[in-house]
């Protein structure tokens, strides 16, 4: 909350104080977006409060820069701008380096997201380990600008161009260059799967992704493969997948309508049996982003 202030006046809003109770749903630590849902939601009421309006995007902004200079993580923007930008009944497909927003139709008629909480957390990797993913991608970036100077992020290359170079690089920076091109062809894929309501396909692709981050990012953990495991054996499951920085916290799953809330209730039952620890699973729907509730 200091940091969200913080941020609020380097960008030059002059905001007043103010009294803030919070309340709060969202698991913790769970790679669940906890944190830019507490950064967006004190702007937003420090804003109002302080009787000044803000374009969205530029709050996401705020609240990114809160997390990366105040608290020293270097996270993306994704989290943010869903928690600002967030539509009902809709995914968003997002550029990260445009900030541009594309509402994607989800048909809430058809399928459902269920969260699976493992309720593991490895604290110390994810926070550690999330800044040395990024390192790493700022290594192959810079192994790739020795022969093409304008690339600038692994956005700007796909995996066959760059295939070829990797046969001298190191282990880990190849798998982390192939997780993020890869991924982002996954992306383009799915929210034209989504479009198209071709949940088969978009399932297929959402459990690649968690492959790809098992494997080639290297952040899943014992418990997200066990609870994404136990998914593939329950009927109604589209695809699995794990969500947040990794090493534990919650899988995603997409699951026909009908079929969710016995889903839900079956992989619990599951994972109890295997772990002897009882998750926390929620039947979701897409909202919008915040906004003052009167």
């Amino acid at each position: 909350m200091r940091g969200v202030a913080w941020a609020l006046r380097e960008a030059g809003q002059p905001i007043a104080g103010g009294d803030l109770l919070i309340s709060n749903d969202v698991p913790m630590g769970a790679g669940l977006s906890s944190s830019a849902a507490l950064e967006v939601s004190t702007a937003f009421a420090l804003l109002r409060l302080s009787a000044r309006e803000m374009d969205r995007v530029q709050l996401a902004r705020i609240c990114q820069r809160a997390e990366n200079e105040y608290v020293g993580m270097r996270c993306g923007i994704m989290d943010q701008l869903v928690a600002c930008c967030g539509r009902r009944a809709h995914a968003l497909l997002i550029d990260c380096r445009t900030l541009e927003i594309k509402p994607v139709p989800f048909d809430e008629s058809s399928v459902a997201v269920v969260v699976a909480n493992t309720m593991v957390k490895h604290a110390l990797a994810a926070s550690s380990e999330y800044n040395r993913r990024r390192t790493e991608c700022d290594d192959a970036v810079a192994r790739i600008r020795v022969l093409r100077s304008e690339v600038k992020t692994l956005r700007d290359v796909s995996w066959p161009e760059i295939e070829q170079l990797v046969s001298t690089w190191p282990e880990n920076i190849r798998r982390r260059a192939r997780h993020v091109t890869t991924e982002m062809l996954r992306v383009h894929a799915a929210a034209a799967a989504l479009r198209k309501g071709n949940f088969v396909e978009l399932g297929r692709l959402i459990s690649e992704a968690h492959v790809s981050l098992d494997n080639d990012y290297e952040v899943s953990s014992v418990e997200l493969n066990l609870m994404v495991a136990l998914a593939k054996q329950i009927p109604g499951l589209f695809g699995a997948r794990m969500t947040g920085a990794g090493f534990g916290g919650c899988t995603v799953n997409l699951v026909e309508v009908n079929d969710a809330a016995k889903f839900a209730g079956k992989l619990a039952k599951s994972y109890e049996e295997q772990t002897r620890i009882q998750p926390d699973v929620y039947v979701c729907r897409a909202s919008d982003g915040v906004e003052e509730i009167t």
